[in-house]
């Protein structure tokens, strides 16, 4: 098990350029800070969609006799509606907005399709596969470090949105305490914390929103699993997911 940090230190990388479709993030990172082993680099969704092309524009959707329905009950352009059901695998909420499950497991609100920050009549999806970028820009960082690509999402039963984790390489999801004492003796049986997400969640207070989005934070001290459990519970495990989809 490992022991919780000393000291944490956490680093904005600031001078990145707005990224574009082809951008070499890793290579734009190294040039601006010099990553240590055993850092763990934070990156906003976006940047890496971006860098991936995942930048679409509205009129790249044909909208369905579905999609133009939903779309009028949710006051919404049916184009982007078609873009969120076609980013999805699963339709959990569909009024009065639209909760879904992606392709690659995250819950949220819209697919995670962003509208901020880019152009007139674009769109920005969420990279196809998270970890699986996750762990190629790790590779490419050339050292023994984790990275975490951050979105925001909103929680149920609470106000507001907060950083969470939808890709991760090197690092794991989860911190399994399960088999150890507590204060008292006891053997916890349950609980397992999710580092991958407090870490994103800390980021986002780095990164910031809207105009003043810093993209990339790297954290230095933490000391952290490297394998673990999934944060994506599985559909036949979720309680709240069952009783949507009665």
């Amino acid at each position: 098990m490992s022991e919780p940090a000393a000291s944490l230190k956490g680093y904005l990388i600031r001078g990145l350029p707005i990224i574009k479709e082809g951008d070499d993030i890793p290579t734009l990172i190294q040039s601006l800070f010099e990553i240590e082993d055993g850092d763990v680099i934070c990156l906003a969704s976006t940047i890496v969609a971006k860098s991936e092309g995942r930048m679409r524009h509205l009129d790249d959707y044909q909208p369905s006799s579905h999609a133009i329905e939903a779309a009028r009950d949710l006051g919404k352009d049916p184009r982007f509606v078609q873009a969120v059901f076609e980013e999805s695998s699963d339709i959990l909420i569909e009024r009065p907005f639209l909760l879904t499950v992606t392709h690659f497991g995250h819950i949220g609100v819209n697919a995670g399709i962003d509208q901020s920050n880019v152009g007139d009549e674009m769109i920005l999806l969420l990279p196809i596969d998270p970890c699986s970028s996750a762990q190629r820009l790790r590779q490419a960082l050339g050292r023994d470090c984790a990275v975490i690509i951050t979105d925001t999402c909103g929680r149920p039963f609470r106000n507001g949105v907060a950083g969470v984790a939808v890709g991760w390489s090197g690092i794991a999801a989860l911190r399994d305490w399960r088999g150890e004492l507590d204060i008292h003796g006891r053997a916890l049986s349950i609980t397992q914390e999710a580092i991958a997400d407090e870490i994103a969640a800390a980021a986002n207070l780095l990164m910031g929103e809207a105009g003043d989005l810093t993209p990339a934070v790297v954290f230095r001290g933490l000391k952290y699993p490297r394998s673990g459990d999934d944060l994506f519970r599985a559909k036949e495990k979720d309680i709240i997911r069952s009783r949507l989809n009665r």
